[in-house]
């Protein structure tokens, strides 16, 4: 396989793994009971580094409360689109990318923390790829960790080429620039690789993985099997317009997952062991990350200082679209009277119109709640996205959606399938995705993948809290800068366009 260098910008803190492991374990392990030297001499010592990276999805990076892993990203990638609504000011947390101020500074830390995160987590999954197959253990489980770290590897290249390249454009060469694709670790900076070539590693490693998970059974959601690999496979195929992959992927990886029930459905959106959470993160109580949390800004009863005066609300244009019935089970998780009384909260809590309790922390003292990475509801989604804009196929389109949209609706008698084609099959698709999905970090990443603009008009967005109503599709401001740190250590990093 060809030498990838490593960023520059994370071999500090790999070089501190290398110097000092009886402390930190891949810098990630919740224990101290591995050191370095013996990381990858057992099969048991490397599923405790892959439990590692898990943990590194939700905790703190830094002494920043809005970089806590994967959650975070999701807020900012939602704060970027037009379905999340900021109520007011708050205590100033996540203001500026909701003005997409933050992404567009290089000196930001908003723009950092996903760099640091996704390459934080490759350079992990690295050593366990490239060093598993001289452990001592079955075959079978070097597969299975060696698998899991393939995805690892593979979604965090595909979460910074989203973020960081221009957007994937089917039927060209996609020579623009992507991100530095990084297969072993080391000291050296490397240029960026073309959004092609990171595009071409992303599948490779994914099916490869998927080569590797295939009698896999895992511990619990927090580990990935073969059905998350398919689940991400479907996501860059759909990234990449390749929409016969991205069925059939999707059908594949949600197969063995059931829809939740109503009652699940509003339960607050926080337990990874719910039968359609494919893929997903647990935080015991020993591990809470407190005012770092997810639940901590997007939930409606913990009270932190950000959700008693910052409630999050949903865009009314898609909360009141009429494709949307009124027992609609997604929108219960949506009050348009803001005053949320079955939650009792307390009256320190402002209450706004439209705000969210789709998110529900363990206790208003108590931020945890597990986070959701990846439903099989989603799956659904890009079925019938995927069906549709194939053309030929709006049956298989519908029934995709209608199976997702049945089980939604909690009054059997107000169901009616759908029997839209073209165009407008794609729009009510495109409607539910952007409901069902509210909160879990997909809205940038689809407007950007699909080259449409950023448009709050109509809606319950205030321009003086947002100040930007309109981004045109292709404007440089999709693409995030890279951060000042990598620009400084790594002479041969190019820097977005200004």
């Amino acid at each position: 396989m060809k030498r990838i260098l490593y960023s520059t910008l994370f071999v500090a803190a790999l070089s501190l793994f290398m110097v000092s492991c009886s402390e930190d374990y891949l810098d990630t392990l919740p224990t101290d009971q591995v050191s370095a030297n013996s990381a990858f001499t057992t099969t048991g010592n490397a599923m405790q580094a892959l439990n590692g990276i898990h943990r590194l999805m939700y905790q703190q990076h830094n002494s920043n409360q809005g970089q806590s892993g994967e959650g975070s990203v999701n807020i900012n990638r939602d704060m970027l689109g037009e379905d999340l609504v900021m109520t007011s000011t708050g205590n100033g947390w996540y203001n500026n990318t909701y003005k997409w101020v933050d992404h567009r500074s290089e000196t930001s830390a908003v723009d950092y923390a996903p760099w640091y995160l996704y390459y934080r987590i490759i350079a992990n999954a690295n050593m366990i790829i490239n060093n598993i197959d001289n452990a001592a253990g079955p075959q079978e489980e070097k597969d299975a960790i060696k698998g899991e770290a393939l995805i690892y590897r593979a979604w965090g290249h595909f979460n910074l080429v989203q973020l960081y390249g221009k957007r994937y454009v089917a039927g060209t060469q996609n020579t623009q620039m992507g991100v530095p694709i990084m297969l072993t670790n080391n000291f050296d900076g490397q240029p960026r690789n073309t959004v092609e070539e990171v595009y071409d590693q992303i599948n490779l490693d994914l099916d490869d993985a998927i080569s590797m998970l295939a009698e896999y059974v895992r511990l619990n959601n927090s580990h990935m099997n073969i059905d998350v690999a398919r689940g991400v496979k479907a996501r860059v195929a759909l990234v990449m317009q390749d929409w016969a992959t991205a069925a059939t992927m999707a059908a594949q990886a949600r197969a063995d997952y059931p829809l939740m029930s109503n009652s699940e459905y509003t339960a607050g959106f926080n337990d990874y062991t719910n039968g359609e959470w494919m893929w997903g993160s647990t935080v015991i109580p020993d591990q809470t990350t407190y005012f770092y949390s997810y639940f901590a800004y997007m939930s409606r009863n913990f009270s932190s200082t950000n959700i008693r005066g910052n409630p999050k609300a949903i865009n009314t244009l898609l909360y009141n679209d009429p494709i949307f019935t009124a027992t609609d089970v997604r929108k219960a998780n949506f009050d348009p009277t803001g005053l949320h009384t079955a939650l009792a909260l307390p009256s320190s809590f402002t209450r706004k119109p439209y705000t969210s309790q789709k998110y529900l922390a363990a206790g208003g003292a108590d931020s945890r709640g597990d986070v959701v990475y990846m439903r099989a509801a989603e799956m659904y989604l890009i079925e019938a996205e995927a069906y549709a804009r194939m053309g030929g196929h709006d049956t298989e389109a519908q029934a995709a959606l209608n199976a997702l949209r049945e089980n939604r609706e909690t009054v059997p008698a107000n169901y009616v399938p759908t029997t839209n084609t073209g165009t407008a099959l794609i729009d009510e698709i495109m409607l539910n995705r952007r409901l069902e999905l509210w909160g879990e970090g997909f809205r940038f990443t689809d407007l950007k993948r699909l080259n449409l603009p950023l448009n709050r008009n109509g809606a319950n967005h205030q321009v003086a809290l947002c100040t930007v109503m309109d981004i045109p599709a292709g404007d440089v401001r999709w693409q995030w800068l890279i951060p000042k740190q990598e620009m400084d250590s790594n002479g041969q990093m190019v820097q977005n366009e200004l």
